[in-house]
């Protein structure tokens, strides 16, 4: 086992970024072909808390005309990213036990994938590791930092990286792991890491990505809780989404700030909206303040999020959100036209 400790003591950002250059060189794009992803949830077992949410889920939830619906709704407002949340929704050849019933095959996901790559959009892993989120690693959720942990993270994030074909992104989540978050009656266990724990385990998740072709991506929230600390030990190399679900952009709130203060650092960022709840701004408020604020070399597109299960109830909800999504786009792109 690798003495983390010793190693985050002796590990820097910067030789990380060093070690992993070769990776990251020929997956830059051209600075006005930007991203514009969408997050979909196969799996609804990371919800925070997810006993306010109705419990541990146990079937395969989303409906799969609804599924292909959204994708046809965002390669039509001219989305070119699926950010999918796959957790206990597909049946990983490595570690089947974690799969919920009805789940997915790896050959039933492939099919998903080419559909999306036709609609001429790039689909993109996410599985979020961040004990805040992860009940869907079931049994495994209460073993963080333990050799079978480290084990079942390995195995995933490699066979993941094999059923998208080397994507050119894998987002790890990494979100929300406070005790703040944790501390109510709709969480039965609680793990918070923090310190050189913290940074350990993310060392290895996010090497385990390089290991693999990809380019980590994260939600950028640590920042807000621990500024110094994030700038000292957070590679450029790992791809932020700050997130603020807003429509008031104030820059003396934490949330906001964080935009400038990543860009004031120079990491590469994909700001995060999204439509939940009433918040039908968010989306173009975000492209709008961040377009103003962000190098355009460093703002590598843009990311809608609807935290909601694909279900019936939420099919006008995500739909809606889409098209914010495609009228932001347009919006953006009338001031900054794409060069063919």
């Amino acid at each position: 086992m690798i003495d983390r400790g010793n190693f985050i003591k002796q590990i820097s950002a910067e030789e990380i970024d060093k070690s992993y250059n070769t990776v990251l060189l020929p997956q830059q794009k051209g600075p006005s072909d930007k991203i514009w992803a969408g997050l979909l949830h196969l799996s609804f077992n990371f919800a925070l808390g997810i006993k306010s949410f109705g419990g541990i889920r146990t079937e395969f939830e989303p409906v799969e005309q609804l599924w292909s619906d959204i994708l046809v709704k965002m390669a039509k407002e001219g989305m070119n990213m699926v950010v999918i949340d796959l957790g206990d929704a597909i049946r990983y050849d490595s570690h089947p036990e974690i799969a919920v019933k009805n789940a997915w095959s790896p050959a039933r996901l492939r099919e998903e994938l080419e559909k999306i790559r036709n609609l001429g959009m790039e689909p993109i892993p996410l599985l979020n590791f961040s004990t805040g989120h992860d009940a869907w690693l079931g049994t495994y959720s209460h073993m963080v930092s333990t050799d079978i942990y480290y084990t079942v993270c390995k195995d995933l994030i490699k066979e993941v990286t094999g059923i998208f074909n080397n994507p050119r992104f894998f987002h790890l989540g990494m979100d929300e792991e406070t005790a703040e978050n944790q501390l109510s009656v709709n969480f039965d266990h609680i793990i918070v890491r923090q310190n050189d724990l913290w940074w350990g385990d993310f060392y290895f998740l996010i090497g385990e990505v390089f290991k693999n072709g990809s380019r980590p991506w994260v939600w950028s929230d640590y920042y807000w809780h621990h500024p110094d600390l994030f700038l000292q030990k957070m590679p450029k190399s790992v791809v932020q989404s700050n997130w603020y679900y807003g429509e008031d952009f104030d820059e003396t709130k934490t949330y906001v700030k964080a935009y400038l203060d990543l860009e004031r650092n120079g990491y590469d960022q994909i700001p995060t909206g999204s439509y939940h709840e009433n918040n039908e701004k968010s989306i173009l408020n975000t492209v709008q303040f961040c377009e103003k604020n962000i190098n355009e070399k460093r703002l590598l597109g843009f990311f809608q999020t609807f935290w909601k299960p694909i279900i019936e109830e939420y099919r006008e909800r995500i739909l809606k959100g889409t098209e914010l999504t495609g009228n932001a786009k347009k919006i953006y792109e009338e001031k900054h036209p794409v060069q063919h």
